[in-house]
């Protein structure tokens, strides 16, 4: 079952059925999404969930409405006319969204029978991307109008809004009712962040290594340079000293070479030491 179909069932099973103004305002934002088409006085809903076509069907009992559900193919498609709808303003082939006088709770309800409606959200263990669809630009801009409103930022796309961003679609989860998936979302974004940071780490103390091994390559070969031509011999003692602890400790870490000179230096000192040495090594 996909991450939204898991949304949809718990939404479904939600029973806040008993205010007759909320209901009406979820079957509102079912009209108004992308999969609701009107045509020749009859409203045709049409979704391959079964957990929404029986949110729908539940919303359109409840308000006593006379509907019919049936099947083709993978679809399940509810028809009502529009006539039995009179508390919605059809203009054309489109409900028209009205906001006056409408409370919090009725504008949550009308985004998520929206959402359920034509709303999707993409698994977040592979990115981050609700979106919704509307019939109609107006209903878009009317249904973005709303969630601004009640603190979640969401963009548009032709008819589509959607979030990309994991707290805001966190937000808009929460808004809808849609608790335990907020929780699921949390959870797979805190072990998605904390991935995120361990790969840093480890990039980060991978890329010190290769920095470390790489100085090291070109502290040897000067050292073996001067060994070679003789030169090692004529170095004073603080250099010979440093420079056969490279030699014996390949792959150490600069501040941990200086803690095994007689005389203990920090990394800046042990720098400056393999430093003249390779610049003699380069004769300058």
């Amino acid at each position: 079952m996909s991450f939204s179909s898991d949304i949809k069932q718990e939404l479904n099973k939600n029973s806040n059925l008993s205010n007759k103004e909320i209901v009406k305002n979820e079957l509102i934002g079912y009209l108004i999404s992308g999969n609701t088409k009107i045509s020749n006085k009859e409203i045709k809903f049409s979704t391959e969930s079964d957990y929404n076509i029986n949110r729908f069907s539940k919303l359109l009992s409840n308000l006593d409405i006379d509907h019919k559900i049936e099947v083709s193919g993978k679809n399940f498609i509810i028809k009502v006319k529009t006539k039995n709808i009179k508390f919605v303003e059809i203009e054309g082939e489109q409900v028209l969204l009205k906001l006056e006088n409408t409370n919090e709770e009725s504008l949550k309800a009308i985004v998520r029978g929206a959402f359920m409606g034509a709303g999707s959200v993409n698994n977040p263990n592979k990115e981050y991307h609700l979106e919704v669809d509307f019939g109609t630009k107006q209903n878009l801009e009317k249904s973005i109008e709303i969630l601004q409103n009640l603190g979640v930022h969401v963009k548009s796309f032709q008819s589509s809004m959607y979030i990309k961003e994991g707290e805001e679609i966190s937000k808009f989860l929460a808004l809808i009712g849609a608790g335990k998936a907020v929780m699921n979302f949390e959870d797979i974004r805190i072990q998605k962040e904390m991935r995120g940071k361990v790969n840093r780490l480890v990039n980060c103390e991978t890329a010190n290594l290769n920095k470390t091994i790489n100085a090291s390559v070109l502290q040897i070969t000067a050292i073996k340079k001067l060994q070679e031509t003789g030169q090692f011999k004529k170095l004073d003692d603080n250099l010979k000293e440093i420079a056969i602890l490279r030699l014996e400790n390949p792959n150490m870490p600069l501040i941990e070479l200086g803690k095994l000179l007689k005389e203990p230096l920090g990394k800046s000192g042990v720098n400056y030491r393999l430093k003249k040495i390779m610049e003699i090594a380069d004769g300058k």
